[in-house]
C-alpha cells in the first residue's frame, strides 16, 4: 500500500473529531488565544529585553530613521494581539464558568460580572497613577509597591467573592490570570500606545524636518517604559495562573 494511502487509513481509524459543537468552538477560541498571546507576549519580551537597550545604543540620526518605522509596525501587532488574546480568552473562560455553574445547579453571571468589575477598576486605578501629576508615584519602588497592592487585592477579592464551593480551580485560576491579562491590555492601550504614537510622530518630525523634541517627550517616554516594565513583570504570574488552571489545582474550594 502506498505510504500516503496508509497514512490516510491510519488517520481515518485513529482520529475522531468531536461532534459536540461547543468543543469545536472551544478549541478555536483556545487556538486563536494562544496564537495571539504568543505574538503579544513575544513582542513584550522583545521590547523589554532587546529593543530598549538596542535603541539606547543608536546615535540620534540613526534612531530617527529606525524608530518610527520599527515601532509603527511593531505597535500595530502589539496592541491588536493584546485585544485578540484577551477577547478569545474571555470567550473561552465564559464557557468554563457556564459549565461549572450548570454542573452545580448554579448561575455563572456573578463570576463573570465580578471579573469585569474588579479587574477594570484595578486597571483604571493603575492608569490613573500613571496619568497623575504626582511624579513621586512613578518612582520605581513606589510604583512597584502600588501595582503589587492593586493586583493582589484584585486577585483576593475575586477569589473571595467567588467562593461558593462550585467554582473549579480552572475557573478561578483563569479568573486571576485572565484578570492580569485584562489589566495588561489596559496598560497597552491606556498608557503604552498613547505614549508611543506621540513618540513616533515626534521622532519622525525631528528626523525629517529637524524639529526639536517637545519638552515633555522624556517624561512620556519614561512613563511608557515603566508601563511596559510593569507588563513584563506581570506576564510571569499571568502565565503561571494560566498554566495552573489545568495542571496545578491549588485554588480548589
Amino acid at each position: 500500500m502506498p505510504i500516503p494511502a496508509m497514512l490516510l487509513e491510519i488517520l481515518d481509524t485513529r482520529m475522531m473529531l468531536p461532534s459536540d459543537h461547543q468543543a469545536n468552538v472551544q478549541i478555536v477560541f483556545r487556538f486563536v488565544h494562544l496564537l495571539a498571546g504568543i505574538t503579544w507576549v513575544g513582542l513584550l519580551y522583545f521590547f523589554n529585553l532587546v529593543n530598549v537597550p538596542f535603541l539606547k545604543a543608536l546615535d540620534p540620526g540613526t534612531k530617527g530613521k529606525v524608530f518610527p518605522s520599527l515601532m509603527s509596525r511593531a505597535m500595530w501587532w502589539f496592541r491588536w494581539s493584546s485585544v485578540v488574546t484577551v477577547l478569545m480568552g474571555f470567550g473561552y473562560w465564559n464557557m468554563i464558568v457556564v459549565a461549572d455553574a450548570k454542573n452545580a445547579g448554579a448561575k455563572g453571571g456573578f463570576a463573570i460580572w465580578t471579573f469585569l468589575l474588579i479587574w477594570t477598576l484595578a486597571s483604571v486605578v493603575e492608569v490613573g497613577i500613571f496619568m497623575s501629576p504626582a511624579e513621586v508615584l512613578k518612582k520605581p519602588p513606589i510604583l512597584t509597591l502600588l501595582v503589587a497592592i492593586i493586583v493582589i487585592l484584585a486577585s483576593w477579592f475575586y477569589v473571595h467573592l467567588n467562593s461558593h464551593g462550585w467554582e473549579s480551580n480552572r475557573m478561578l485560576s483563569i479568573g486571576i490570570g485572565g484578570g492580569l491579562g485584562w489589566f495588561m491590555m489596559f496598560n497597552v492601550w491606556g498608557i503604552i500606545w498613547r505614549v508611543q504614537k506621540k513618540m513616533i510622530r515626534w521622532t519622525e518630525a525631528s528626523a525629517t524636518s529637524g524639529a526639536a523634541m517637545p519638552a515633555e517627550a522624556a517624561k512620556l517616554a519614561r512613563a511608557g517604559f515603566l508601563a511596559s516594565r510593569v507588563n513584563f513583570v506581570l506576564s510571569f504570574p499571568m502565565l503561571f495562573f494560566m498554566a495552573a488552571a489545568s495542571h496545578y489545582p491549588f485554588l480548589v474550594q
